[in-house]
């Protein structure tokens, strides 16, 4: 019952409403919205501290119309109700955000209205009297009341759901007064707009009811349709739909929702197939969350939990077509060169077509950047016919991305090779582990020892990932990784991998990679073709030779890029201009095109292509010389000067320098080795940023000359007195190896002899104190930067001479390789005349392999 001691003014400040009605006697919560409403609050509301005794009018805006010039007219109804404000919610940072609690106290009648801005203002008449609320007590209208209230006795009993609100519902049709207890029933039926407004209409209690009444048996008529054959929780949505689609809690509001989801998980479950364990523990799970409400937490992480089991593919495999000659052809088309690799790449599928139930090897490639190990690993999955996922490993340092999360936590997800399988929806993918040697460790373990049981085969067919807490069959999986060098990946981590080395391309290599693979596909990706641009060989290998100085070819294909675009903006400003209508027919054939294809015609993860009007090469011919011509010139005028010299002579014909090779990460380098006399202190003067192990060589090298210099023919105690010093260019790069000790040595005899080095010699190799030559690693690698750098003669360890067979015979025929067992054989094959006193162990071995 409103109170009494509250009295309505003859005028009232309105709250306009556009959808809603309130009805005397209840209580609503409003959003605030239009300007005229957040005015309204603002100035009356917010700053008023006696909220309770606010009276405002609420009003509904009906549909605006045009009057006869055409003039829009926003119109209220003419009755509405008189409200208290009884809360008022909100800020007004960063905007004006507001909600107001009000609650209706009786029907009033607008007058006219007084002002429109900044909210509108009405002068009004109170048409139902607070203090007599109780209203006529006519028989007439006592019978009418009599009926509405078994009318509604009987919807609740219809209802026959056992919740507080239904109760309290029932209390209140014995207890409300007769002239409220209609408006009480008519806010909980659902009714249009236009049947709220009537029941608003009519002041008289007689005429309310006989409005009401009906109403009231449409929905007892709907719920006795409705009863047939529901269930208890379809009984709670008719709550939902008694109440005139009011909020609910959201286990009410989305029950049948959560019973639909339950039975589709519980039919997904079972067509999955899974083992008897994941069986066991998705069913348990399943009535687990068959018994929670829908809005406790756990609910969903149970939900998400169990879609992940029916979503993980424990009995689906993909076949294969394992054809031997077939991977051939493709490993020959997609790749020029890396026979190894190939080689082994082939030997698997032969083993697999033999024996059909090989488990899948760990394979790893490792080398320099950009000589395609990751596209390898996609030739495998495309000749395999297996689905491909690239899992990149370069920087996780949390187990957790390896292994997953436990499901306590708020946020917890499976490990990405339990996500990738997901994704995949096969058992027996093609799965790559790119960049493998830059896992990191942190504070939340280390990933490259939770690798250890997914690329192991005696451990990987029971991998268990912690979120799934499930064991899951990895035997299948073709795992390939990649690296660039294996000093940085753990040696429990490498013994479970089978490690292949990619080394970088000869010259001849990359100038049939550049003009089979790389010029087709920058052709392709700057709209240009044979017909507009030719490049040839000879193009390509100035290229390489004065341009780029790397293992791989990606430098190449940006230069070869570079070298598309000059020509494609040429092509462009004297190709003909488009007339408007031509431009029209092309755009609309280009939205045709992308119609017919569809969105199922595009594989998953790759971006929609859609075919490109291709340039008229007779009419271009017309403005342009086709085609265009790349030569050392065009080269020049677009990529600008050379960036690298031919050759190191210049450098290597002053006493004192020599050319040294040393491995990186990203292929051979060459590296020369400087030395000066200078008169001071007596000692050796080291500098470039060497790490322990280079200067333990120097310091090495330094006792033999001493120790041999009589035989070198050197000044007896050449140091007295004098300093030297030895740098090596780039400095700003740290340098460590057993491998410059050789380089080291000839550079302090070239120095001290004042005698110059071949400058068309390079080596590699540790010395002894004994003047013993030890052998090295990266051979091939450095045999190739060599070769890239003009040098025709390298010097290696004797030792090292199986190394050799990996050497492509194109540069073995371009390079004299000198074998050396001993520091005077490097001697005789760094000077020209070599130090006849110095006589070495053994003949030296020339090979031209």
């Amino acid at each position: 019952m409103a109170p009494s001691h509250i009295s309505i003014p003859t005028k009232l400040p309105l709250f306009v409403v556009s959808e809603g009605v309130l009805l005397p006697g209840s209580t609503l919560r409003i959003p605030v919205t239009t300007a005229g409403n957040i005015n309204l609050v603002r100035s009356r509301l917010t700053s008023d501290s006696r909220l309770s005794s606010t009276v405002i009018g609420i009003a509904t805006r009906e549909p605006p119309y045009k009057d006869e010039i055409g003039n829009t007219i926003n119109t209220y109804h003419k009755i509405g109700t008189a409200a208290v404000v009884v809360q008022v919610t909100g800020t007004n940072w960063p905007r004006p955000v507001y909600t107001v609690l009000v609650t209706s106290l009786c029907r009033i009648r607008l007058l006219s209205i007084i002002q429109e801005h900044p909210y509108p203002v009405a002068t009004i008449k109170q048409l139902e009297d607070l203090k007599n609320i109780e209203g006529d007590d006519d028989a007439q209208v006592a019978e009418l009341v009599a009926e509405l209230k078994q009318a509604a006795q009987k919807v609740i009993d219809l209802l026959g759901i056992s919740m507080p609100a239904v109760a309290k519902l029932k209390d209140a049709i014995d207890k409300v007064p007769s002239s409220q207890l209609t408006d009480t029933i008519a806010a909980l039926v659902k009714t249009s707009l236009p049947e709220k407004l009537a029941i608003l209409d009519a002041v008289d209690l007689a005429t309310r009811i006989r409005v009401t009444l009906p109403l009231l048996l449409r929905h007892i008529q709907v719920i006795e349709e409705k009863d047939n054959g529901k269930t208890q929780n379809q009984k709670k949505q008719l709550v939902r739909l008694s109440r005139g689609g009011r909020n609910l809690s959201p286990a009410q509001d989305i029950g049948e929702e959560g019973e639909n989801d339950i039975a589709d998980l519980e039919a997904k479950i079972a067509a999955a197939k899974m083992p008897e364990e994941a069986s066991k523990a998705a069913k348990k799970e399943l009535n687990r969350l068959k018994r929670m409400a829908p809005h406790m937490p756990e609910y969903s992480m149970t939900r998400n939990y169990l879609e992940l089991l029916v979503d993980l593919p424990w009995s689906a495999c993909v076949m294969e077509t394992c054809s031997i000659t077939k991977a051939r052809q493709d490993l020959d088309t997609d790749h020029y060169g890396l026979e190894k690799v190939k080689r082994r790449v082939l030997e698997y599928l032969a083993v697999r077509q033999l024996r059909g139930d090989m488990k899948g090897p760990i394979l790893c490639f490792v080398g320099p950047p950009g000589v395609g190990k990751t596209s390898v690993a996609k030739s495998i999955a495309t000749t395999l016919g297996r689905p491909y996922h690239r899992m990149s490993l370069g920087g996780v340092s949390d187990q957790h991305d390896i292994r997953g999360h436990r499901r306590t936590y708020i946020g917890a997800m499976p490990g990405r090779v339990i996500q990738g399988l997901r994704s995949v929806k096969v058992k027996n993918p093609v799965m790559l582990l790119d960049e493998i040697d830059k896992l990191g460790t942190g504070i939340h373990g280390d990933p490259g020892a939770a690798l250890l049981e997914v690329l192991d085969p005696e451990q990987n067919f029971t991998f268990t990932d912690t979120y799934l807490n499930l064991p899951f069959d990895l035997s299948q999986v073709l795992f390939v990784a990649t690296a660039n060098s294996l000093s940085t990946i753990p040696t429990p981590l490498l013994d479970r991998m089978e490690v292949i080395h990619v080394p970088g391309y000869t010259q001849e290599e990359k100038v049939m990679i550049g003009y089979l693979h790389l010029l087709p596909k920058q052709l392709e990706e700057h709209g240009l073709n044979n017909d507009i641009i030719t490049m040839p060989k000879e193009a390509i290998a100035t290229i390489i030779g004065e341009y780029t100085r790397e293992a791989g070819v990606r430098t190449l294909e940006r230069k070869i890029g570079a070298l598309c675009r000059a020509v494609a903006v040429k092509v462009a400003e004297s190709a003909p201009e488009k007339d408007e209508k031509r431009a029209q027919e092309e755009a609309t054939d280009l939205k045709s095109q992308g119609d017919e294809a569809g969105p199922e015609d595009n594989k998953a993860g790759q971006p929609e292509k859609r075919a490109l009007p291709l340039v008229n090469v007779s009419k271009l011919q017309e403005h342009m010389e086709l085609p265009v011509m790349v030569d050392q010139k065009m080269i020049r005028d677009i990529l600008g000067p050379p960036i690298f010299e031919s050759g190191l002579a210049g450098r290597v014909s002053v006493p004192g320098v020599a050319v040294g090779l040393a491995w990186t990460p990203v292929g051979g380098e060459v590296m020369v080795v400087e030395a000066s006399r200078t008169t001071g202190d007596s000692g050796l003067t080291l500098t470039g940023q060497l790490g322990s192990v280079m200067q333990e060589s120097a310091k090495i090298a330094l006792s033999w000359v001493r120790q041999h210099s009589f035989l070198l023919h050197l000044e007896k105690d050449f140091m007295k007195d004098e300093e030297i010093h030895m740098h090596f260019p780039a400095g700003a790069i740290n340098k460590d190896g057993p491998s410059a000790g050789v380089t080291i040595l000839t550079v302090l005899v070239s120095l001290l002899s004042n005698r110059c080095v071949r400058p068309d010699v390079a080596m590699t190799g540790e010395i002894t104190l004994n003047g013993v030559v030890l052998p090295v690693g990266g051979i091939k690698e450095k045999l190739l930067a060599a070769h890239r750098a003009g040098l025709t003669t390298v010097i290696i360890p004797a030792a090292n001479k199986k190394d050799l067979a990996d050497i492509p015979n194109s540069v073995l025929n371009e390079v004299e390789v000198v074998l050396v067992n001993t520091v005077g054989e490097v001697l005789l094959a760094a000077f020209e005349d070599g130090f006849p006193d110095i006589v070495p162990g053994d003949t030296p071995l020339h090979s031209k392999l």
